[in-house]
């Protein structure tokens, strides 16, 4: 032995016999690592021992110099300390660690009398064993007792995590001394056991099964008058303290004591059917690994001081463990619950149906030793029977896979000694607020267990042969330990396939659902079969249309464009979809999903019929055409697409200003994203239309690299419809996103492409036509010319052609108004007022400006609204008062920091900072410049690149008295 942690904890780490180390903490950390040898423990959990709670600021390093103090102890043993990303890991022989030996020895005497013909090998009432198994069982439980030096972790802090190791050591401790006892007992030795049970129960008299025992093996020595004295000064300390009556087994044991009052030599057979201790539990998983949480979680909601006497629920996703969770923790659990265990497959979802409740409680009965022939004929007096014999026992009930709380009710028991845990893939909300359940939810493994449970099923050495391919296999699983063990069982199965090779299977889409199927029911598609028989029409109806939703979110009203209805019905369908555990709240009225689900709907998606699979994804892509068509109008109300989708959604975001509009941006951007590069070969005309309308959200969000790509597609859907005015149109929009990005050059050329486009649309002869344009492309065209002029006159501009960029700005002016739109007059002279400033023209770039704005409506405040005043303030001049000044400047930023548009606040804040500069408020300019390249640098972040102003911000260091503004 090497480790000892059953006593105060000592390591041996050399010849010279065992040592104590120095400091408690260090001693705990060896603890905690030797307890969970082979599973990484975190940070967290050390801080946690340490130092309960309230960990110091100094823990991590704390931490981190005890583990490099152990690894230089360790040196010279068999156990090697590894780091990990979340923590440590400690490997080595388990049989030189003496509790992992302690429980190895104790598994093995259960072997051996199950191999003797025991039914159950610890039956403390008495069943007659086979000689020879109980005597090998006996001996490997002595040796297992010897490990024992006291209690155990006994010199470590006292911290809660210890206490709940301690509590968990000593459970083990004590259920091993009573199964030695047992077998003891049915030896007719039950003498022998006497001293050593005396001495537990004068620590641990309140354990009912240890008092029970000490009166049998009294019985059996000839001291009848020693039994009934110990039964006694137990039943007036269990009046005393806990305020109950003697449970079923020790009333059992004083049956036996009073039955016969001579001495008993032999084993005796039970005497009363209260004496029969119920054992249902399933047979515990041998990989079952991590979810350490939920077990304290259960442990704190089953213990005897809990604050609520309703049940455990537990839920969670098809696979995810909530069965292999709930049988791991009850025979981890189970001495606390001395009169029994009982457990039920409530078959919730079965296709035969659910099991019958009044069966259930037929079954439970029988195992508490109801005859047959005295159970009531109907569910209602079972369930007060079995109420009547639950009430004054310690018993644990797990009902597995329960259909709802209906089915649920009459099988919970009603003594306070009591615990039930139940499972069910729904909900079950009403057994929350009506029985007052205590709500587990189980959600997919952390990486680090799902790869240990790999490694249990694989091997380690298999396992980190190829970590990353592991990681990929992890990740391809959606982290369920279903999935997970199914493919390791394909690995195990053929030992000369790589994992890598799996997980190239699995990356096949179309695949991964059968490659996760172990045939016979047991995979994640048939299990997500039994979920979908449960949902109503519409929730299973939006299961498959979801499917054609590309994102990772989706919300209500996505969903209710999918489903042609009202926000309302959706948000129900989607609340029922996320009651199954098929969708995830991820936020108010937004949902998840994992990839195996969306996996599934696809496989349902494809059972429709193409005219129904497009007519979804035309109700999609519209819906999200339509949603930014109203965001956008809030950044530029000029915007080009203003013609409503053909399938029009029955709503939309509530969106009321710029960053209301952003903040829905920010959210769906990714399924915008998606849908635009989607749609971009099967439906062209929708994802230019899509690409196009985000624009203004793109540069409004500050996701400029992400605006330049989504333009070029747009710009190619656009080439493949012949449309030379969306040509035109998207061309435009690719060459604001390059100015955007700062590279002038090539957002030259593609203005200069969009005003070409526009030439070649016969309606409009030239920038200077004052023709009213008659054919149906010509509205479309002539706001394609001007968004195309005006964007050419500003990057003009910023080449340092003046002359040119204001004929070109004049231009775009002059067909503006020869349109008569209102809008596109608006586009125009902003463009202009930028120019004419950009070309020192300061009374231009005012009166431009100014008139920009007021051809909008005062209110929503838009992008427009913002630049125009941005322009009006860089052009006041010099001779305006610093008060006057300060207020236009005032008044623009704080209408920046209300809308969140990061760039324009960003360039407002750098604008004011020259200004000041300018005036002689160089005490002022510092704070303004570091508070612009704060700005500048997220705004570089979202956007993904370096601005210029973010460079020169830094290289002048925040010190420069020479900054001239610049656009």
């Amino acid at each position: 032995m090497r480790i000892r942690l059953l006593g105060p904890v000592e390591l041996r780490a050399g010849a010279d016999g065992f040592t104590t180390l120095a400091g408690a903490q260090r001693r705990a950390v060896l603890a905690l690592l030797a307890l969970g040898l082979g599973r990484v423990v975190t940070v967290d959990r050390f801080c946690e021992a340490l130092w309960g709670e309230r960990p110091p600021a100094s823990a991590r390093a704390a931490v981190q110099g005890h583990v490099a103090a152990l690894r230089k102890v360790l040196a010279d043993t068999p156990f090697e300390l590894h780091t990990r990303a979340s923590g440590y890991l400690l490997t080595g022989p388990a049989d030189e660690v003496d509790a992992l030996r302690f429980e190895s020895l104790t598994a093995l005497a259960a072997d051996h009398a199950d191999h003797a013909g025991h039914a159950d090998a610890f039956d403390l009432a008495g069943a007659t064993g086979t000689v020879s198994g109980d005597a090998e069982a006996i001996a490997l439980l002595e040796e297992a007792l010897r490990l024992w030096r006291g209690e155990a972790l006994a010199d470590l802090p006292d911290t809660p995590l210890r206490t709940a190791a301690v509590d968990h050591l000593k459970q083990s401790g004590t259920a091993a001394l009573l199964r030695w006892a047992s077998l003891r007992l049915r030896q007719g030795m039950g003498a022998a056991a006497v001293p050593v049970l005396e001495q537990h129960v004068r620590t641990n008299e309140l354990r009912e099964e240890l008092v029970a025992l000490l009166m049998r093996c009294l019985h059996q020595a000839g001291r009848p008058a020693d039994a009934l004295a110990a039964y006694h000064q137990a039943r007036l300390r269990l009046d005393r303290e806990l305020g109950i009556r003697p449970g079923p087994a020790l009333q059992a044991a004083l049956a036996e004591v009073l039955a016969d009052d001579g001495p008993a030599p032999a084993p005796l057979p039970p005497t009363a059917a209260a004496a029969r201790v119920p054992e249902q539990l399933p047979r515990r998983m041998v990989d079952f690994v991590g979810r350490q949480a939920e077990l304290d979680r259960l442990d704190e909601a089953c213990a005897p001081d809990r604050a609520a006497d309703g049940p455990v629920l537990v839920v969670g996703p098809a696979g995810v463990g909530k069965s292999a969770l709930v049988t791991a923790w009850a025979h981890r659990a189970g001495d606390r619950f001395p009169d029994g265990r009982l457990h039920a497959d409530l078959r919730g979802l079965a296709p035969a149906g659910p099991a019958r409740p009044d069966a259930v409680l037929a079954d439970f009965l029988h195992a508490l030793g109801v005859p047959t022939d005295a159970l009531p004929a109907d569910r209602a007096g079972r369930a007060a029977l079995f109420r009547e014999h639950t009430r004054d026992r310690r018993l644990l009930v797990v009902l597995d896979d329960a259909a709802d709380p209906d089915q649920v009710a009459d099988l919970l028991p009603e003594g306070t000694g009591c615990a039930a845990v139940v499972t069910s893939r729904g909900s079950l909300e009403a057994l929350v607020a009506l029985d007052g359940a205590t709500l587990l939810r189980l959600a997919a493994l952390p990486e680090g267990d799902a790869r240990h449970l790999l490694e249990r099923a694989l091997t380690p050495a298999r396992v980190r042969a190829e970590p990353d391919a592991a990681a990929h296999l992890v990740r391809r699983c959606d982290r369920l330990p279903l999935a997970l063990r199914i493919a390791a069982a394909r690995l195990a199965a053929q030992p000369e396939w790589t994992i890598a090779g799996l997980v190239a299977e699995l990356d096949d889409e179309q695949r991964r659902l059968a490659v996760l199927d172990a045939g016979d029911g047991l995979g994640i598609g048939p299990q997500l079969d039994l979920t979908h028989r449960q949902l109503s029409s519409s929730a299973a109806e939006l299961l498959t249309a979801l499917a054609v939703h590309p994102g990772d979110e989706v919300d209500a009203l996505a969903s209710a464009a999918l489903l042609r209805t009202d926000p309302a019905t959706a948000h129900r369908a989607l609340g029922e979809l996320a009651a199954h555990h098929l969708l995830t709240g991820t936020a108010p009225a937004r949902y998840g999903r994992t990839d195996l689900v969306r996996l599934y709907g696809v496989g349902l998606l494809a059972e429709l019929p193409e005219a129904r699979r497009r007519l979804l994804r035309e109700r999609l892509a519209d819906y999200y055409l339509a949603a930014l068509q109203r965001c956008g109008l809030l950044l530029d109300p000029g915007q080009e697409d203003a013609e409503p989708p053909v399938h029009a959604p029955q709503a939309l975001p509530s969106v009321g200003d710029i960053r209301t509009a952003l903040d829905w941006f920010r959210a769906e951007e990714p399924a915008v994203r998606a849908l635009v590069d989607a749609t971009a070969v099967t439906d062209p005309a929708r994802a230019w239309r899509l690409a196009l309308t985000s624009g203004s959200l793109y540069y409004g969000a500050s996701r400029f690299a992400d605006w330049l790509a989504r333009a070029v597609v747009g710009q190619e859907a656009a080439e493949r419809c012949g449309d030379p005015v969306a040509v035109a149109l998207l061309h435009n929009c690719r060459a604001q996103a390059l100015v955007a990005l700062e590279r002038r050059h090539e957002s030259a050329e593609a203005a200069r492409k969009a005003v070409a486009a526009t030439d070649a649309i016969g309606s409009i002869d030239s920038a200077d036509s004052n023709e009213s344009t008659d054919s149906a492309d010509g509205p479309r065209a002539a706001s394609a010319r001007v968004r195309s002029l005006a964007t050419l006159a500003l990057v003009t501009a910023m080449l340092g052609s003046s002359a040119e960029a204001e004929r070109l700005a004049a231009s775009a002016t002059t067909l503006a108004l020869a349109s008569g739109n209102r809008r596109r007059l608006v586009d125009a002279k902003v463009h202009q007022g930028w120019v004419s400033l950009a070309t020192g023209d300061r009374d231009g770039a005012q009166r431009h400006s100014r008139e920009a704005r007021e051809l909008l409506p005062p209110t929503p405040v838009t992008q427009v609204h913002l630049w125009s005043l941005l322009t009006e303030a860089q052009a006041l001049p010099p001779t305006v008062r610093d008060e006057t000044a300060d207020l236009a400047w005032h008044r623009l930023l704080a209408a920046c920091e209300e809308a969140g548009l990061l760039y324009l606040h960003a360039l407002a804040e750098q604008s004011y900072a020259a200004h000041l500069l300018a005036r002689g408020r160089q005490r002022e300019v510092s704070g303004r410049l570091r508070t612009a390249l704060d700005r500048f640098r997220s705004h570089d972040r979202q956007a993904g690149y370096r601005s210029e102003f973010t460079a020169a911000l830094e290289e002048l260091n925040l010190r420069s008295a020479d900054w001239s503004p610049g656009r």
